[in-house]
């Protein structure tokens, strides 16, 4: 794409009163909108990102067998009043309205009931079972305070899967599996080696066992305990001497870290689906109550986390996986006519886009150098490439992958040597053109 037509712009200031890196950058960056506080739009940007993310997701949790559907965010009273978490004391993060004949109902701030209700429609026998479904949706919750920014909002987008089984043998195979598939999106996402499972307490979701899923993040609200040799970490929540006895750890090799929770899985059990009468009947004729578990992801909370993570004060550094566009093609030139610069853009730019090259082409004009540079740290494409009259006066055109902080300099020729920052002539030597290059470069980086 052509950054001239853009219709979002960058800014040097964020609104004042948006004290988180995440939403600071965001906004400036043209990312996001804020419509009120802890309240975001995606803009063009912002939603390819959102997209990506939720293209990982979605193939990992199909992966694991999940059929993905989708929800109405209306819900009814009753569905609520069955399990007893309707009651603002019992879930005080409700938004309730009223239908135009008085009904009241909920704006959805998560999905078990409606959705194991609609199983009733759908699971008789032990052959109906295990199922899994999950959806992508935007959830309502009345915080009393929103902060950290898009990490904590009043609406966000979450990914929430439910599994459905005969029996706690079952629901733990999947349980177990599920918790390998959200360490594999990590993964994907750049923050696997700083994301760690957690036991924790269901809070709101149920009083049976649960576990969080903690990524590194200074900008977080929670605390765990890492062990600073094993692939260990503990939930402040349950960090003790209880806790530490029975993994045979020591309280001297944990350190405390900041962290946000970026998932979590739940064991709802039987309790729910008997609540809401869901059975079926099992092998031996006799009915009994469906194996419930639940499953979230926060997409619009990972995507603050990358930024507070791979972010500094006036840049963003998006992870290959996710990026809007992998190349940002930055061209220094006065106008269109005078010097190669510009021409020799255009066509690699057409060229990389018939290769099916993810590029967005920074081709405005009259522009300093100085803003072009700036507005490319805030946008934070992966891999950059600057081409001006002197980049190709010194041999051709410049390639910098931003999180590696590795340059190269590549001759603008159709047929080409390629070359290491430093004009010496690199292990591979390999002859191929710029664009070819770039199309493989940027396919490694993924």
């Amino acid at each position: 794409m052509r950054q001239s037509k853009l219709f979002t712009k960058t800014s040097k200031r964020a609104p004042s009163d948006e004290t988180a890196l995440n939403a600071q950058l965001l906004i400036r960056a043209g990312f996001i909108h804020k419509e009120m506080a802890g309240v975001y739009s995606l803009l063009p940007l912002g939603f390819k990102v959102i997209n990506n993310i939720k293209a990982i997701v979605n193939e990992e949790m199909k992966a694991l067998g999940s059929e993905e559907l989708i929800m109405s965010t209306l819900q009814k009273k009753e569905n609520w009043e069955a399990t007893n978490r309707w009651d603002d004391e019992k879930v005080d993060i409700w938004f309730k309205t009223k239908l135009k004949n008085e009904t009241e109902i909920g704006l959805g701030w998560s999905h078990e009931e409606p959705i194991t209700i609609m199983m009733k429609n759908h699971i008789n026998s032990y052959k109906d079972l295990p199922v899994y479904v999950h959806q992508f949706q935007n959830k309502l919750r009345n915080e009393t305070r929103a902060k950290s920014g898009i990490m904590r909002c009043r609406e966000f987008i979450m990914k929430d899967m439910y599994s459905y089984c005969m029996d706690e043998e079952e629901h733990m195979k999947f349980y177990h599996a599920s918790i390998d598939a959200y360490m594999k999106v990590y993964r994907i996402l750049g923050l696997g080696d700083i994301t760690y499972v957690t036991s924790a307490s269901g809070g709101v979701f149920t009083d049976k066992f649960s576990h969080e899923f903690q990524t590194i993040c200074e900008a977080g609200e929670d605390y765990i305990y890492v062990h600073k040799t094993k692939d260990l970490a503990i939930n402040e929540e349950v960090y003790n001497a209880e806790t530490l006895a029975k993994l045979n750890v020591n309280e001297i090799d944990f350190e405390k870290k900041k962290t946000a929770e970026v998932g979590n899985i739940f064991t709802f059990g039987t309790d729910k689906t008997e609540e809401l009468g869901v059975y079926f009947t099992n092998d031996k004729g006799e009915k009994v109550p469906v194996y419930l578990g639940s499953y979230g992801i926060g997409v619009t909370r990972l995507l603050g986390v990358l930024v507070e993570v791979f972010g500094t004060e006036n840049s963003m550094i998006w992870p290959s996986s996710v990026a809007p566009f992998q190349l940002h093609m930055v061209t220094l030139s006065k106008d269109k006519e005078s010097g190669e610069a510009y021409k020799v853009s255009e066509e690699i730019y057409n060229e990389l886009i018939s290769a099916g090259v993810e590029v967005l082409w920074d081709d405005r004009v009259g522009t300093s150098a100085g803003e072009k540079f700036a507005d490319a740290d805030l946008l934070g494409m992966p891999v950059r490439v600057t081409i001006s009259e002197r980049s190709l006066a010194a041999g051709g055109v410049e390639l910098t992958h931003r999180l590696h902080n590795k340059n190269l300099i590549l001759d603008s020729n159709k047929d080409v040597v390629l070359y290491d920052s430093k004009n010496e002539i690199s292990d591979s030597k390999e002859i191929i053109s710029v664009v070819a290059f770039l199309k493989s470069y940027t396919e490694d980086c993924k």
